[in-house]
């Protein structure tokens, strides 16, 4: 399950405005907060102070905090390795290390007597760091990993080396972390940020909500946290949704009872909860309400790796639906296009009701209708997309 997060920065706003977005986060189900300690001014007693404050809001409406922390700000604060005491007391949940100091000091920071847990930072730690103490049987939820954010355009991480250092730390059990950019007008951050704060270089400037399907689309993110400030309502309710899990209800018997029969399929093959890839498509305004029931009513579409290098193709469809009558529609053009969503029409009775997205340019034979159209960026989607996938359409947002 996807946990929810957002950034606040008290060195740039008041706690008052910070605590009025911690509430509306939280009202949209948001659990997490990442806020930098070591940059905040002040005497300890001060900065104690302030945290302690920020600390029982968050409380307050159902969140955890992580404090960022190195070794110069616990030296400030009059803490160590072997005792956080000082964090306890201003009810500190999780202390992000922005540094490490070595496997011993670790251990014994993760094995504090408060519950305090202990993130590390997933884009500059080898994995095997973590996977030595989850060997040395530190209780693994109390370690947590998440990436850094990145102000400065082109200098974020590589999609490649993302997955790569995810895939390495899944097999450990912990809780990965990742941040996306709100895309909201006017927002801050660390260093004048004013190009986002995510992890990732290449989605940087992609909606809120597809980052946020793209990392859970690959299985080895579990927390999700917005990194610049504030992200708009709009955005909050869109990522929620986002990782939200989808069940649409067939209204008909014959489809229901196929769809759960799937579902459990799938459950039995992935040994465990499915994770839900969803795509967001732009219906035509003259599709059928058929083809719309095909689409967004019909859930899992499933690609069963029969697929040619043209289209991506989902075919239980054709069973529940042929009974059903899909009369042919053309479209203007010859071809169909990259990103266009098509249906398989009585024109090609055997397959019709079959829902095909088109990966490369091909012809219109006069056997499929266009009903909607996946953007360029939203097509990214399919190179996470593999065979046996549970895929949800979802249409675009007003």
């Amino acid at each position: 399950m996807i946990t929810l997060g957002v950034s606040v920065y008290p060195d740039i706003r008041p706690l008052d405005e910070i605590a009025d977005y911690l509430r509306r986060a939280a009202g949209f189900g948001y659990k997490r907060i990442f806020t930098s300690m070591f940059s905040v001014e002040g005497t300890p007693e001060e900065v104690l102070a302030y945290f302690r404050d920020l600390d029982a809001v968050a409380h307050e409406v159902g969140m955890e905090v992580a404090l960022d922390v190195n070794p110069e700000c616990l030296a400030r604060l009059g803490a160590t390795p072997q005792d956080l005491s000082v964090f306890a007391e201003i009810g500190a949940d999780i202390l992000r290390m922005d540094g490490a100091y070595g496997e011993d000091d670790n251990y014994d920071m993760l094995c504090n007597p408060h519950g305090i847990k202990i993130e590390y930072n997933a884009s500059a730690l080898e994995p095997q760091t973590i996977a030595s103490l989850v060997e040395r049987g530190v209780d693994r939820a109390r370690i947590l990993a998440c990436h850094n954010f990145y102000p400065q355009r082109y200098t974020g991480f590589r999609w490649d080396r993302f997955q790569e250092v995810n895939a390495r730390l899944a097999p450990l059990g912990i809780r990965v972390g990742a941040f996306i950019a709100s895309q909201a007008p006017d927002t801050h951050g660390v260093w004048d940020a004013v190009c986002g704060l995510p992890t990732v270089e290449r989605l940087r400037f992609y909606p809120a909500d597809l980052q946020a399907r793209i990392m859970a689309a690959t299985g080895n993110v579990t927390d999700i946290l917005f990194g610049n400030a504030y992200a708009s309502d709009e955005e909050l309710a869109a990522v929620a949704e986002a990782v939200a899990e989808v069940n649409p209800e067939p209204t008909r018997e014959k489809a229901r009872k196929v769809a759960a029969d799937l579902i459990d399929s799938l459950k039995v093959a992935g040994k465990g909860d499915i994770v839900q890839k969803k795509v967001r498509i732009e219906p035509l305004f003259d599709i059928s309400d058929l083809e719309r029931e095909i689409l967004f009513d019909f859930y899992p579409h499933i690609d069963f790796g029969d697929s040619s290098e043209w289209i991506w193709r989902t075919r239980i469809e054709r069973i529940v639906f042929s009974d059903e009558t899909i009369a042919p529609r053309r479209h203007v053009g010859d071809t169909f296009e990259r990103g266009d969503v098509v249906i398989v029409n009585d024109n090609y009775k055997h397959y019709a009701g079959e829902v095909q997205v088109v990966l490369e340019p091909i012809a219109d034979d006069g056997t499929r209708n266009l009903v909607a159209r996946v953007d360029a960026e939203e097509m990214e989607m399919f190179d996470l997309i593999g065979d046996g996938d549970a895929v949800v359409f979802l249409p675009v947002r007003a």
